[in-house]
């Protein structure tokens, strides 16, 4: 890596340079071209949002992380379609009767409201309690959204298509655990916020 980039910038730069690089092997013959489209064009928005905002607001370290899980879990699933990752060894070892890859991917979307509760609080633009609601509402709305999309690409792609990007594997329910594994990471997420903040906060030494 270049030295004459400051050492506070190594870390996201060379995420998003491994990022990059995951990316790009998986743009490789992926299972279905048309799922892949539609699976990869909202992580290459969200990564295109965080490029374009970095000079003016960079996240924590742990917070570039958490994001990253989802991106690397959701271009995985892009490129297999979630129902066909190979995820065979955790399916056997616990004995499940379907895939559960997807609800791994959903989890860790729950983990944006981690940059939600930390840009709140940095700008100063809510109280505490505020930032906590806010930051798992936001998420718990976007899990609904997503369901959303979803429903209306099965339904206008049809076929094939269709069925992988809904991703139910025939669980009629599958609409509402995806929501509650966004909300469960959502919560994951804040608490693992509160205590990294608490640990900081102590570590400020006062005024």
């Amino acid at each position: 890596m270049d030295d004459s980039l400051p050492s506070s910038h190594r870390f996201p730069f060379g995420l998003a340079g491994t990022y990059l690089i995951l990316w790009a092997v998986l743009a490789i013959n992926p299972v279905m071209r048309d799922v892949w489209w539609a699976e990869n064009l909202p992580v290459l928005g969200v990564f295109g949002l965080l490029a374009a905002t970095y000079p003016k607001f960079r996240f924590s370290n742990l917070a570039y992380t958490l994001m990253a899980v989802w991106m690397i879990l959701h271009t995985i699933g892009g490129h297999y379609t979630f129902a066909n990752v190979p995820f065979d060894f955790v399916t056997d070892f616990f004995g499940f009767e379907r895939n559960h890859f997807d609800r791994l991917g959903h989890f860790s979307i729950g983990f944006y409201a981690f940059p939600i509760a930390e840009f709140l609080t940095r700008k100063k633009l809510a109280k505490p309690a505020v930032v906590y609601l806010f930051s798992l509402f936001a998420i718990m709305a976007l899990a609904a959204g997503y369901e959303i999309i979803e429903w209306w690409y099965a339904a206008l792609a049809g076929g094939e298509a269709g069925i992988e990007f809904l991703g139910s594997q025939g669980d009629i329910w599958d609409a509402q655990k995806d929501m509650l594994a966004d909300t469960l990471g959502a919560v994951t997420a804040l608490l693992i916020f509160r205590f990294t903040k608490r640990k900081s906060d102590e570590d400020t030494p006062p005024a």
